[in-house]
């Protein structure tokens, strides 16, 4: 089954979009406008995974363009589902905002029996800020060094493989499980509450195989503690230019994630405008560029009316993809 429904437009943003977008945030609302205390920035994830790698960036620098702190907050668990639905919950004052993912607003809605929050109705979009390549990789105790190796280990030794992913029902659950439907083997998928503690346990040799975003586990590829063996998006990625993708092993092969704020719904639109300035700013900054660059990350940073269409976009094309995979609702 091809993992097809990449939105390329979406991707094609940032060169033509950034500058015309950093002067928009010159241009920001006035100071009225700006947040008068600290605001917290709530990830859905445990510390240590792509998102929570995005989110510190991006919050150290809006903080700057805000003229006050922006505090991470980590609150893992249901697939970032309980992060999400303690940011729906909070005053709409621009004070609590959220790194979402499309784990949060397209996935586990449609793979979790209670979510506490409506995707669309609870949320008001900010920016869409970059889409994230994923990642196969494993111990390097594991005797693998390719994906046709990895593929020929699962069906000579079937159910004995397991690859840990940061939830489930998450992209990186759907992006083994799209695997093993595609390569015909059955390893088993070990659930974490975030990526940081399933690289830890695949670090230590207790789980051999991670499917992981690659901003999170790209240091540990290049210090040898991975051993990557492809890319899951469709081709190969920059700061990895020798790294295969597994489409190149299984035609067809795509999935990947992306990262983006959100407000509760209701929130004004002079503090959403003052927010979405400031992320954007945030992202046309060389620095953050660079850093964004350093793990592949494609700096998207939308208007809050482009990331509402992006959402919308992402639950139709994932309901098809869910169900081939055969992840019910609990």
């Amino acid at each position: 089954m091809p993992f097809s429904a990449t939105r390329r437009a979406a991707l094609a943003l940032p060169a033509l979009a950034l500058p015309a977008l950093a002067a928009l945030a010159l241009a920001a609302p006035a100071a009225a406008d700006d947040p008068d205390r600290p605001i917290t920035l709530v990830i859905p994830f445990a510390a240590g995974g792509s998102t929570d790698v995005v989110g510190r960036i991006v919050a150290e620098r809006m903080g700057a363009e805000l003229g006050q702190q922006v505090i991470v907050q980590n609150v893992g668990g249901a697939g970032g589902s309980l992060g999400a639905a303690q940011v729906a919950e909070a005053a709409p004052d621009g004070h609590t905002i959220l790194m979402g993912t499309v784990a949060t607003h397209a996935l586990n809605p449609l793979v979790l029996a209670d979510v506490a929050y409506d995707p669309v109705t609870d949320f008001a979009p900010i920016s869409l800020l970059v889409v994230v390549p994923n990642v196969l990789a494993v111990n390097p105790a594991l005797p693998v060094d390719t994906v046709q190796e990895l593929i020929d280990l699962a069906k000579a030794e079937p159910g004995t493989l397991a690859f840990a992913s940061s939830g489930i029902g998450t992209p990186l659950h759907l992006s083994g499980a799209l695997f093993n439907a595609m390569a015909g083997v059955d390893m088993l998928h070990v659930p974490y509450q975030g990526s940081g503690p399933a690289l830890t346990d695949v670090l230590g040799n207790q789980i051999p195989v991670i499917f992981d975003n690659l901003p999170s586990a790209s240091e540990h590829i290049r210090s040898g503690g991975l051993r990557a063996l492809g890319v899951t998006t469709a081709e190969r990625a920059a700061s990895f230019p020798d790294l295969p993708a597994i489409a190149e092993t299984l035609r067809g092969y795509e999935t990947y994630t992306w990262n983006a704020l959100f407000a509760p719904a209701g929130a004004p639109p002079e503090v959403v405008a003052r927010l979405n300035a400031a992320a954007v700013a945030a992202m046309a900054d060389p620095a953050v560029a660079a850093r964004m660059e350093e793990f592949s990350a494609t700096i998207v940073a939308s208007t809050p009316e482009e990331l509402a269409a992006h959402v919308t976009a992402e639950a139709a094309k994932w309901a098809p993809i869910v169900a081939e995979a055969g992840i019910e609702a609990r």
